[in-house]
C-alpha cells in the first residue's frame, strides 16, 4: 500500500476514488475492484474504518482525511485522475440517527456535497452510492420494488434519500450519472476469512449471535416473538458482502457503458427470520446460542424483502450467495481466522 505522497498520474488509466473504503462493505469492494484490474484510491478518516482491511488489496493508495474538508478533497482530486467515485463513507446506526440527527445529516448528506463539487470541477461524471432500503420506510407491500414510495421513518433513511435527490439534481445540472445501490441486510465476510466485519458497536444479527457463542457477549436478545411471520420473529433479506461488492463492479460497468442514473434494490429476494439465523449459527458452530427474549423494538418492520429484478435487468447482476448458511459460515471463518474477527484497535 502506498501513501498519497508517492506519485500521481503514473498511468493513463483513470483511478476510482472509494470514500469510506476502509470500512466493512468498502474494503470488500476495494478488494473486488483490485481483482478486476482497477486503479483504486481510498479516502477514509478511519473513524469507523480499518486501514488493515486494505492489506489484502495490493497497490491501493490510501489517503487519510475528512471528505468534508474542501481544501483537502481538492488536493486529492488534483493529484489523481479520477474517472468515478464509489461512496461508502456514511454513519449507519438507525437508533443513533434518531438521537443525533445533526451528526447524520452533516456526515451523510452535507459532507458528500464536497465530493460532488470536486467532481463538478474536475469533470468526473460517474458516482455509485451506497444507499439503503431504509429510504423506503415502512413497507406498504412486499417484496419491495423500486416503485415503492420512498418515505423514510428515521434520520438515517432520510439522510440517504436526500443525497439520492441531490445527486439526481447534479445529474441534470452537471451531467453526473449515478447508481444508487439500495442495500438490504449486509452480512457475511470474505470467503477466505482474511477481511470481515468489525464494528464498534456491533449491530448486525449474525456477528452478534456468533459473539454470544464465543462468549464475547453474555447473550443475544431477540426483540419480539409475536410478529406476523411464520415463526414470530422478524424476517430480513440478507445479502452477502461479497455480492454487494460485485454489485458495485456491475454498476461501474453500467455507467462506463453510458448508463443513466438509476436506483436499484440489492438483495436476494429471500427472507430469513431471526430464529432461523440463530438455528443456522448453532448448526455451523455446533454450539448453543444464549438467547434472551425481549419486547418488540419501536420502528422495526416485521419483514423486509427485496424484489431484485430491476438490478438484474439493468446491471446484469444477481446474488451468488443465496443460502444464508454461507453468510454465517463466512462470518464464523472470519471470527476464527488470523485476526479472530478483529482489526488492531
Amino acid at each position: 500500500m502506498r501513501d498519497m505522497s508517492d506519485n500521481s498520474h503514473d498511468s493513463e488509466k483513470k483511478a476510482v476514488l472509494v470514500t469510506g473504503g476502509a470500512g466493512y462493505i468498502g474494503s470488500h469492494t476495494v478488494r473486488a475492484l483490485v481483482a478486476a484490474g482497477e486503479k483504486v484510491v481510498v479516502l477514509d478518516n478511519l473513524v469507523y474504518g480499518h486501514q488493515e482491511a486494505l492489506e489484502v488489496s495490493p497497490g491501493v493508495e490510501f489517503v487519510e482525511g475528512d471528505m468534508g474538508d474542501a481544501d483537502f478533497v481538492e488536493t486529492v482530486f488534483k493529484k489523481y485522475n479520477f474517472g468515478a467515485v464509489l461512496h461508502f463513507a456514511a454513519y449507519c446506526y438507525v437508533g443513533e440517527s434518531v438521537e443525533e440527527p445533526i451528526k447524520y445529516y452533516e456526515n451523510n448528506t452535507a459532507k458528500p456535497l464536497v465530493i460532488l463539487e470536486a467532481m463538478r470541477r474536475h469533470e468526473v461524471k460517474k458516482f455509485i452510492l451506497s444507499s439503503t432500503c431504509a429510504t423506503y420506510g415502512d413497507p406498504q407491500y412486499l417484496p419491495l420494488d423500486e416503485n415503492h414510495p420512498q418515505s423514510p421513518v428515521n434520520p438515517y433513511g432520510w439522510s440517504k434519500y436526500m443525497l439520492e435527490r441531490i445527486i439526481r439534481d447534479c445529474g441534470k445540472a452537471y451531467g453526473i450519472q449515478a447508481v444508487f445501490l439500495r442495500y438490504f441486510n449486509a452480512s457475511g465476510c470474505a470467503s477466505d476469512g482474511l477481511i470481515g466485519e468489525d464494528h464498534d458497536p456491533e449491530s448486525h444479527i449474525i456477528p452478534l449471535v456468533l459473539m454470544a457463542i464465543k462468549g464475547e457477549r453474555e447473550n443475544i436478545t431477540v426483540f419480539g416473538t409475536d410478529w406476523d411471520t411464520p415463526d414470530g420473529t422478524c424476517v430480513r433479506d440478507y445479502i452477502h458482502v461479497e455480492d454487494l461488492a460485485s454489485a458495485h463492479i456491475s454498476a461501474l460497468g453500467y455507467l462506463r457503458d453510458g448508463g443513466e442514473t438509476v436506483g436499484v434494490n440489492v438483495g436476494t429476494g429471500t427472507g430469513v427470520s431471526v430464529k432461523q439465523i440463530i438455528e443456522l449459527a448453532e448448526e455451523v458452530t455446533g454450539k448453543t446460542v444464549p438467547v434472551v427474549y425481549g419486547e418488540r423494538r419501536a420502528g422495526d418492520p416485521s419483514e423486509l424483502i427485496a424484489k431484485p429484478e430491476l438490478v438484474k435487468e439493468v446491471l446484469g447482476w444477481t446474488a451468488r450467495h443465496t443460502e444464508p448458511r454461507a453468510m454465517v459460515e463466512s462470518a464464523w471463518a472470519w471470527m476464527n481466522g488470523p485476526r479472530s474477527g478483529r482489526y488492531p484497535s
